[in-house]
Order: C-alpha cells, then sequence, then structure tokens
C-alpha cells in the first residue's frame, strides 16, 4: 500500500510537470522487493526502493525539486511497520511546532507517578 501511495505521489509530479523531459528512469519489480529512479530536465529527482521483511514493506526513498522561489528542497524518509518518517528534511518544508513546556511537564509528572494499575 505505501509503495502505491508513493508511486502516486511520483505521478502526480509527473503529470503536473508534463512539460519536463526524462533525463532517467530505471525501474525493477520482484516479488519481494522493488527500486525505481527518475530524474527530470525540470530538476525533479525522485528514487525509492522497498523489501519485504516479513509481513511488512521497508521502503526507503527521497526526491529533490527546485521551488518556484529558486530553493532546492529535498527529503529523505522511510516507510516501514512503524510508519512513514522523514529522515532528513530541507529546512523549506513545514515542520510541527515544538511541545509546550506545560505539556512536556505534564508528560515527565505522568512518567514518575504511573497508575496503581500499570
Amino acid at each position: 500500500m505505501k509503495f502505491f501511495i508513493a508511486l502516486a505521489c511520483i505521478l502526480a509530479v509527473v503529470a503536473a510537470n508534463q512539460d519536463a523531459n526524462v533525463i532517467k528512469s530505471d525501474s525493477e519489480v520482484n516479488v519481494d522487493n522493488f527500486k525505481y529512479a527518475y530524474e527530470f530536465d525540470n530538476s525533479i529527482k525522485a528514487q525509492q526502493q522497498g523489501s519485504l521483511n516479513g509481513d511488512n514493506w521497508v521502503v526507503k526513498g527521497d526526491f529533490a525539486f527546485t521551488s518556484p522561489e529558486g530553493e532546492q528542497v529535498s527529503l529523505q524518509y522511510t516507510a516501514d511497520e512503524n510508519g512513514y518518517h522523514v529522515d532528513s528534511a530541507n529546512p523549506l518544508l513545514p515542520t510541527p511546532p515544538p511541545i509546550p513546556e506545560h505539556i512536556l511537564k505534564a508528560i515527565e509528572y505522568i512518567k514518575a507517578h504511573p497508575s496503581p494499575d500499570a
């Protein structure tokens, strides 16, 4: 499922940039692993590889492009049994706000005083 989501994202980028020419396109799909890489002449690059680990897929990939403002944007990610997580991201991408101090204190209090049922 994760593979299809990532592939759909790549295809959406390609569809939005139909005037781009493919510079590089490699792919290999097997029963228990896959990999692909695309590069377009408008600075869009993407690659992804995945393998079956037991009942779960482990997928790693990255993509990069130039923003309309001319800034280089890139992201590396992993998708596995723990979900999708970003391994490294460009500072231009949005990030969540920091956890408020009172929430951090409450979490520490809860950890220090577990319920009697636990």
